[in-house]
This record gives C-alpha cells, structure tokens and sequence, in this order.
C-alpha cells in the first residue's frame, strides 16, 4: 500500500513539474524571438500553447539512423 502511496505521489509530482518546465522553454524561446525579431514558436495551436506537447511526440517518435559502417 505504502509504495502505491508513494508511486502515485511521485506521479503527481512530477508531472505538473514537467509541464511546467516545458511552458517555460515556451516562453524562452518566445522572448527570444522578439529579441531577435522574428515570428518564433506560434505556429501550433493558439499562440503555440501546443509547442511542447508537439516537441514532446517528436523526441518521442524521432527515429535514430546509423550508418552502415559506423563503430558502435
């Protein structure tokens, strides 16, 4: 029971944290697209509040490609 507790704590924990990361990456890169004068990450959803969710599933489902003749 105790580790259930605790596995449902560390879930409710860290997934506010996570999201809450993310928006701020948001808002960095929105700063510095207006530092640098161009239109930056406001292309997904309403003002690109879908960005890291979007950033998410590609890191998610990015394919990795080695060459054939590649020391691994």
């Amino acid at each position: 029971m105790a580790l259930m507790t605790n596995l449902i704590f560390f879930v409710l924990t860290l997934v506010p944290i996570l999201i809450a990361v993310a928006y701020i990456i948001l808002a960095e890169r929105k700063v510095m697209a207006s530092i640098q004068r161009r239109r930056g990450p406001n292309v997904v959803g309403f003002f690109g509040l879908l960005q890291p969710f979007i950033d998410a599933v590609k890191l998610l489902t990015k394919e990795h490609i080695f060459p054939i003749k590649a020391n691994q």
